[in-house]
């Protein structure tokens, strides 16, 4: 199955030219062959959180109406990156996928917020699995910073899923962890991760380097630090066979992964 991976410029807070930049590029994916297409983490209106009481698209209904009527009209799926939502008096990293009919079949919050950005300040954690089927794929969601808790992945793998889709916002100075951890997630799940991440103008705060990562940790895939759409075709088959010659799934032992609490020394 064709992949498009759009990995755009996002404008801080400028909602209209976010959405006129992400449907121009999801049209080029289309044209040019992609089954599935993928945005990145708050295209509509980057980090803009001390502006979001004016930017969120309220009950996501803005994105909601833009993604169904272009998956539907060019008959691809859309995994929605993530946008800026209120939903009631509260706040939400939204990130929401919808099969090529124009259905809604994924709608999830982000739920783990990163501190050092000051998330948790301005945003509602979500408490949700984010698990779709796209077609024939069976899919999980996660966002950003989720990445940086296995044990989150790993239940949605547990869920069926053989692709996690990724949409970030990861900054430039810590590209090296992106690259660890997507390596890592998708080679202890034996799973596909697709990744895309941003692009500022500044190259300094978010840089690229979007990623498509096999179930053995091969990198199919990588973007540079300039807006970018990659079309990479994924045999997504190739699950079944890595699940079979290293039955991880089979050796488990979850009696003895209780959770632990860990105790600061002092």
């Amino acid at each position: 199955m064709k992949v498009g991976c759009i990995q755009m410029y996002v404008a801080y807070s400028d909602v209209e030219r976010n959405f006129a930049t992400a449907e121009r590029l999801i049209r080029e994916a289309a044209v040019k062959g992609a089954q599935i297409i993928v945005l990145p983490e708050l295209w509509n209106t980057s980090f803009a959180l001390k502006e979001i009481a004016t930017l969120a698209d309220v009950e996501g209904t803005r994105t909601k109406a833009f993604l169904c009527k272009l998956a539907k009209e060019l008959a691809v799926h859309i995994v929605g990156g993530s946008v800026a939502t209120k939903k009631g008096e509260h706040f939400y990293n939204t990130m929401y996928t919808v099969n090529k009919d124009g259905e809604l079949v994924g709608d999830y919050d982000k739920v783990h917020l990163f501190r050092l950005m000051d998330e948790h300040l301005y945003l509602t954690a979500g408490d949700r699995v984010n698990r779709f089927t796209l077609g024939e794929v069976e899919a999980g969601g996660v966002i950003c910073y989720d990445t940086r808790f296995p044990e989150w992945l790993r239940t949605h793998a547990l869920q069926g899923a053989d692709v996690l889709f990724i949409p970030a916002q990861w900054p430039t100075t810590r590209v090296d962890h992106w690259q660890i951890l997507l390596q890592a997630r998708a080679i202890e799940n034996q799973c596909f991760v697709i990744a895309v991440n941003r692009l500022s103008h500044k190259k300094e705060n978010f840089n690229g380097h979007s990623m498509i990562i096999g179930p053995w940790g091969e990198i199919l895939w990588t973007g540079g630090d300039e807006e970018e759409l990659a079309i990479v075709d994924v045999d997504f088959s190739a699950v079944a066979e890595v699940r079979t010659r290293i039955p991880v799934y089979n050796d488990r032992r979850p009696a003895l992964y209780g959770e632990v609490v860990r105790v600061d020394s002092h």
